[in-house]
């Protein structure tokens, strides 16, 4: 699976997102992926989920169908892991 880090430059907030979501991947045990990047090269990426800032959620949400996480504190590890559990219990349905 595929998970994406999105921010506006792909650059800052985005690799601390990726890096908890790296943690908690590991930490899961999930088998995935994490990558970081802007949100016009989002758009454009297929991915399972995204994780993004609540700023940038109605956008990024207008180009997938897949499902898209508003992260409010980057590096705290609880909220990142109940979006990355939310996520997981969509596909146990």
């Amino acid at each position: 699976m595929k998970f994406l880090a999105v921010c506006g430059f792909g650059v800052g907030s985005s690799m601390v997102l990726k890096m908890t979501l790296d943690k908690v991947v590991a930490q899961l045990g999930i088998d995935a992926t994490v990558e970081n990047t802007d949100i016009a090269t989002a758009k454009a990426t297929k991915a399972d989920a995204y994780f993004t800032s609540a700023e940038l959620v109605k956008d990024l949400k207008q180009s997938t169908d897949n499902p898209v996480y508003p992260i409010k504190r980057y590096m705290n590890k609880d909220e990142v892991e109940a979006a990355v559990k939310k996520y997981l219990a969509t596909k146990e349905d």
